[in-house]
């Protein structure tokens, strides 16, 4: 038998929650955000599960290349451009999309040799500061893309919001208003909206909306969860027991002796630990479902095992179902508890985990 912790992905869920964005956005057309294999989930899994999407937004060149040889026909945006000359022929064969965020980027375009004019969105930072031209380059740098020969029209642009999951924020406000003005005189299509303010901003939703993480089901506000904007989790990270113990009164439990018995009790082994992506810094006491019922992790998460408190669940054995999160188990409430994101959680499962799909 192979070792138990496996993913399931839940392609139904993925395509409620595109659903979801298209009731929030009816409007806009759907850039699907699969960066970072999938945020997890897997690139071309998740490229096939979402085909009803207008196009989708990658990293990097070999994201893309990854989606065309998946047979994904949609649009491909590389959200971080190219990032050597010798990238732009591939971009040409393959008819990518590409962001200029920096006036090297258009010196790139303007030396190249290609078969065909490419499809450009000029990248406009209204105020996050990481990627981004500033917004009194826009006109001259806008004018030398129309210029290019290289550069396919029309020309679109595109900013990213830096506290969109703080919806009182008023930066917010003032990057759409830096966004709307760079923007008002070039009569060209606009794209800012990402999860967040798809979720609060319609006024940001525009002409393409780039959703990520809502795609998979999970909420981009601190202190909340998906299910309360219905969207479904799209991974139930799970796996078995593989030993149940009883251990004395007084006795520890696991590296450090961090966690100690307080009466004789019944304790649950699990085959999953950092080595497969759960958090190391998951302390004693978060939650996790053994036969569907929560129990409390105790001790140190260790590379291959967690060990459980089975005391309210005396009749679990070896072979019984663990959940770490996903249905009935919110990623959110996890993340919170070891002091990180869900985001980084889904893309940090480790390559040993079992990927199974549901329909």
């Amino acid at each position: 038998m192979t070792r138990p912790a496996r993913a399931l992905i839940d392609v139904a869920a993925l395509r409620h929650n595109l659903s979801r964005v298209r009731a929030l956005a009816p409007a806009s057309r759907v850039f699907a955000i699969v960066k970072a294999n999938g945020y997890g989930h897997g690139l071309a899994r998740v490229g096939r599960s979402l085909q009803e999407a207008d196009g989708f937004g990658v990293a990097c060149l070999e994201e893309a290349l990854a989606l065309r040889e998946a047979s994904i026909p949609q649009r491909i945006l590389l959200l971080g451009g190219v990032f050597d000359p010798s990238e732009l022929p591939l971009v040409d064969q393959h008819r990518l999309d590409v962001v200029v965020h920096d006036e090297s980027q258009v010196e790139f375009l303007e030396r190249a040799r290609l078969h065909r004019p490419i499809s450009v969105w000029l990248k406009i930072d209204t105020g996050m500061h990481r990627l981004g031209v500033h917004p009194a380059s826009v006109p001259r740098l806008w004018q030398r893309l129309v210029e290019c020969a290289n550069v396919a029209r029309p020309i679109r642009v595109l900013s990213h919001l830096a506290n969109a999951d703080r919806p009182q924020e008023q930066q917010t406000c003032s990057q759409l208003s830096c966004l709307l003005a760079c923007a008002g005189g070039l009569a060209t299509e606009i794209s800012v909206a990402n999860s967040a303010a798809i979720l609060t901003r319609p006024g940001s939703h525009r002409d393409w909306v780039r959703p990520g993480i809502m795609l998979y089901g999970i909420s981009p506000f601190p202190d909340s969860q998906g299910t309360q904007y219905d969207l479904r989790p799209a991974m139930t990270l799970m796996t078995q027991l593989i030993a149940v113990r009883r251990v004395e009164e007084g006795e520890t439990i696991g590296y450090g002796g961090t966690w100690r018995c307080p009466q004789a009790m019944p304790v649950g082994v699990a085959a999953i630990g950092y080595g497969d992506g759960y958090p190391r810094h998951a302390p004693s006491g978060t939650a996790v479902l053994v036969n569907g019922k929560r129990v409390p992790l105790i001790g140190r998460i260790s590379m291959d095992l967690i060990t459980l408190d089975l005391r309210t669940q005396p009749h679990a054995r070896p072979g019984d179902p663990v959940v770490l999160w996903g249905r009935g188990l919110p990623i959110e409430e996890l993340a919170q508890r070891a002091g990180t994101i869900a985001y980084e959680l889904v893309c940090r499962v480790a390559s040993r985990v079992k990927f199974t799909e549901e329909a």
